[in-house]
C-alpha cells in the first residue's frame, strides 16, 4: 500500500488522491500527541484521541511506500506533517531489538520499502544535509529499508516526482 501525508492545500490534495492508495493532509485539524504512550501500551496502534488520527498508527504501519511532502522548516518537517508523524509512534511497539547492529523498537507492523520525503521552498545546503539525515535516521527507525529526499523549489515540479 502506497501513502501520501501533505501539508499542501486542498487544491493539491484532489491532484494527489489518484497517486497513492491513501492521502492525509497534514492540515492541523487534529490535536497533537499528548505522549500517554496509549497507542504503545493500553490500545496497540491506536491513539486514544478520536480525531482524524485516531487510526493514523494502523495506516503508516501497513504502508510499503511512504511518501512526505513537506514545507521546508530550517531543515526539518513541518509542523503539521511532524505533528502526524509523533502521533504515529504506535507503528512499533515498547520493546527494543537490534538492526542494523542498533537499537530500536521492535516493529508491530514488519519491514516497509521506501521512505520518501519531498521538500519544496527555499532550502540551504545544510538544510538539505539534515533533511537528508532526519529521513535515512526516520526510515531505519520505522523499518524501510529505503529512503529518499527530493527537494523542489516550485510545487510545478511536483508531479515528475509522484
Amino acid at each position: 500500500m502506497s501513502v501520501i501525508i501533505h501539508d499542501l492545500d486542498q487544491h493539491y490534495h484532489d491532484s494527489l488522491n489518484n497517486k497513492a492508495d491513501y492521502v492525509f493532509a497534514a492540515d492541523g485539524k487534529f490535536a497533537p500527541c499528548q505522549g500517554c504512550f496509549g497507542c504503545w501500551t493500553k490500545h496497540p496502534a491506536e491513539c486514544f484521541m478520536k480525531d482524524r488520527l485516531h487510526q493514523i498508527c494502523r495506516l503508516i504501519g501497513q504502508a510499503d511506500e511512504l511518501t512526505i511532502i513537506t514545507k521546508n522548516l530550517y531543515g526539518s518537517y513541518s509542523p503539521d506533517v511532524k505533528n502526524v508523524l509523533d502521533r504515529s509512534i504506535g507503528t512499533s511497539t515498547p520493546f527494543s531489538t537490534y538492526r542494523g547492529k542498533q537499537m530500536h523498537h521492535t516493529l508491530r507492523y514488519g519491514k516497509h520499502h521506501l521512505w520518501k520525503v519531498i521538500v519544496y521552498g527555499p532550502i540551504t545546503e545544510a538544510e538539505k544535509e539534515t533533511f537528508r539525515y532526519t529521513a535515512k535516521r526516520n526510515a531505519i527507525n520505522d523499518g524501510y529499508s529505503e529512503s529518499a529526499v527530493y527537494f523542489i523549489e516550485e510545487l510545478s515540479e511536483l508531479e515528475a516526482l509522484l
